[in-house]
């Protein structure tokens, strides 16, 4: 079913090299095996159709060389997921010389589970049963002579942290032995009889008709397209009319279960993690970590370094004396190093504020994810965030979030449905103000009590609440179902940490910059064009009548639209200068941490999302925004509620 002919089947056949296609479950170390197989040169790239991101990168393996193509994790081939469905796409369209299925040592059943849809595809599969290590420290040893035996296919063992079996690996994936795995698979008299049912329907092709029949009968109803695309309509409505059939007349469920070993510390500190009292003061103690670390270190230590001093003394000062020297027109030298040039403004903000930012969220992240806690924490908001009609997943790109707001709207892809996805972006851009912003926040609240900082929190997290509610009621589409896998907790190597920080770093300057770029030009024109003043002019009745706050701070409100933390600074101004009454300032920091996301976030939303949606979001922020402030402002005055 149109499994030949894809673009990527016609670039592996023009540059004459093999594909081999890394496969696994998640925290399995495939990406790390990715690695140490490339090296570092490899491309990152959308799948076609979808926001999923594929890895690439040549290998030269025992003299032949070898495309290798690093997947999304995967617990099953019959997608429940985005990332699901582009792995499964992957097998069926390109039919890669070999695959590369990466297991985890301590969990051969859930391995063996994922090989069995390998073998129903007729894949050559490579079994590399990874974290041996890990295994034997619980008792566990597998003969891995005599599952090769029993699979009649390449069955190996590493330790990719420590990069252990590697030379045994490369020469698995260059035998000319590989094979399908020849596993018997037989499934209920009843399902077998569909099976066949609805494989005599389908065409011949490259993949296996069983299997495809198979996913069809299982319910795979992302194999429509396939369908429509290769059949004739009314074929079509009798495949799916026997699929139906089937799945009227036998119903089952199967159960995943992780055991670990009861008596050691890890996996105290595991079910720790998950209790309903005990998980709480934990996660408390990892946010708070989290915010000395990135919060501190990142938007405070560093970012000081790097913008006052990288930037501030040496870089912005040396660009500046070159482009007045080589650049004769006022206008280009403006655009370049001028109040909103690319270098002054674009690349200090990318690089010298958002980048120690984002690295060290990143390095954070790795950890956490290294460890095995953020599936866990993911269980542990998995009840609050299903009233706003996400998942515990959704846990992750919040507090993303909370580093950079357009890097966030980028970790949504890892929700399972469109629903979940638009409803994290807008309460992304509505109510979860990255570091840049906090910081100056806070720097701000330490001027008032702590009555007020807990006013800021409560309404913003009220706010978040409120808004995802009535978002699940109102955008369509189907209800998340939460399957998550639980790693156990381990500790994390440096090496892998490093090497993820570095691919996401990357990837950040790939997509992010020049976002950064495009709202610094468009800043700059409406500069040129005096075009500021007028909307600051147009702003100016709504920030004095429904707000209650002095003409000078919509400048504030403006420029937190191209740069969220220059906003907070401009209230900070107004505020240490005497302007702004503490009501006023509590009103103020309310409104414009709920006001637009900044205009980098606003673009990748609509690379994301795409336009109508996100100026859909962008324009039902603005009057949510200012009817909260507004609220806040009557609420403070009439119950002469001291901030002081």
């Amino acid at each position: 079913m149109g499994c030949h002919g894809s673009q990527a089947t016609e670039v592996r056949d023009a540059q004459g090299v093999g594909r081999v296609v890394l496969v696994g479950n998640p925290n399995v170390g495939k990406s790390v095996l990715f690695g140490l197989l490339t090296g570092k040169y490899t491309t990152v790239s959308n799948y076609p159709g979808t926001t999923v991101e594929v890895s690439q990168g040549s290998a030269t393996i025992e003299g032949g060389k070898f495309l290798l193509v690093d997947t999304p994790g995967v617990n099953s081939l019959l997608p429940m997921s985005e990332d699901e469905q582009v792995t499964r796409d992957i097998l069926l369209r390109e039919r890669p010389a070999k695959v590369v299925q990466v297991g985890d040592s301590k969990n051969l059943r859930r391995t063996l589970y994922l090989t069995l849809q390998l073998a129903e595809m007729g894949l050559p599969v490579v079994l590399d049963l990874n974290m041996e290590d890990e295994a034997r420290d619980r008792g566990i040893t597998i003969d891995v002579k005599k599952l090769r035996s029993l699979l009649g296919t390449e069955v190996v063992s590493t330790v990719a942290s420590e990069r252990r079996g590697l030379r045994g690996l490369r020469a698995a994936i260059t035998s000319a032995e590989t094979a399908a795995p020849v596993l018997p698979v037989r499934y209920h008299p009843l399902i077998e009889e569909y099976i066949e049912r609805v494989a005599a329907l389908l065409p011949r092709g490259g993949v296996s008709r069983r299997s495809l029949a198979a996913m069809i009968v299982s319910g795979d109803e992302s194999l429509a397209p396939w369908l429509t695309g290769e059949l004739e309509p009314a074929r079509v409505q009798e495949v799916e009319a026997l699929a139906d059939e089937c799945r009227r007349r036998f119903a089952g469920s199967v159960g995943l279960s992780v055991n670990e070993a009861k008596g050691s510390v890890a996996a105290f500190i595991g079910r720790m993690s998950m209790h309903p009292v005990w998980g709480i003061p934990l996660l408390l103690a990892v946010l708070y970590a989290l915010y000395l670390f990135v919060g501190v270190l990142g938007a405070g230590t560093l970012v000081d370094f790097m913008e006052n001093i990288v930037f501030g003394r040496h870089l912005n000062p040396m660009f500046a004396k070159v482009v007045d020297t080589l650049v004769p027109l006022q206008f280009f030298r403006d655009m370049l190093v001028g109040r909103y040039g690319i270098i002054t403004m674009a690349l200090t903000y990318a690089i010298a504020i958002i980048l120690p930012i984002t690295t060290t969220f990143f390095i954070a992240f790795s950890i956490l994810e290294d460890s095995g806690y953020l599936p866990r924490l993911a269980v542990m908001s998995n009840r609050i965030f299903n009233v706003m009609g996400l998942s515990g997943k959704a846990v992750l790109p919040m507090v993303l979030g909370l580093g950079c707001g357009t890097m966030a709207v980028m970790t949504t892809r890892i929700l399972e449905t469109r629903r979940e996805r638009v409803i994290a972006t807008f309460l992304l851009a509505l109510a979860v103000p990255c570091s840049a912003q906090l910081g100056v926040i806070m720097g701000i609240m330490g001027s008032l009590s702590g009555r007020a900082l807990s006013i800021w929190i409560l309404t913003v997290l009220g706010i978040l609440l409120l808004s995802g509610f009535l978002a699940s009621k109102l955008v369509r589409g189907s209800e998340p179902e939460f399957f998550l896998e639980l790693p156990p907790i381990r500790m994390p190597t440096l090496a892998n940490v490093m090497v993820k920080t570095g691919n996401r770093a990357i990837w950040y300057l790939k997509e992010a910059v020049p976002l950064f770029i495009y709202g610094t030009l468009a800043l700059f024109l409406l500069d040129k064009l005096h075009m500021l003043g007028a909307i600051e002019r147009f702003l100016s009745p709504v920030v004095t009548g429904v707000l209650g706050l002095p003409q000078s701070a919509t400048e504030a409100f403006l420029i937190g639209f191209f740069r969220r933390d220059y906003g907070a600074a401009g209230l900070y101004a107004l505020s240490s200068k005497g302007m702004l009454t503490p009501v006023q300032t509590l009103v103020s920091l309310v409104t414009l941490t709920l006001f637009v996301p900044c205009l980098a976030h606003l673009l990748m939303m609509i690379k994301e999302r795409g336009m109508r949606l996100s100026l859909a979001i962008f324009f039902a922020i603005i009057p949510i925004a200012v009817a909260v402030g507004g609220v806040l402002n009557w609420v403070l005055r009439t119950f002469d509620i001291n901030l002081l």
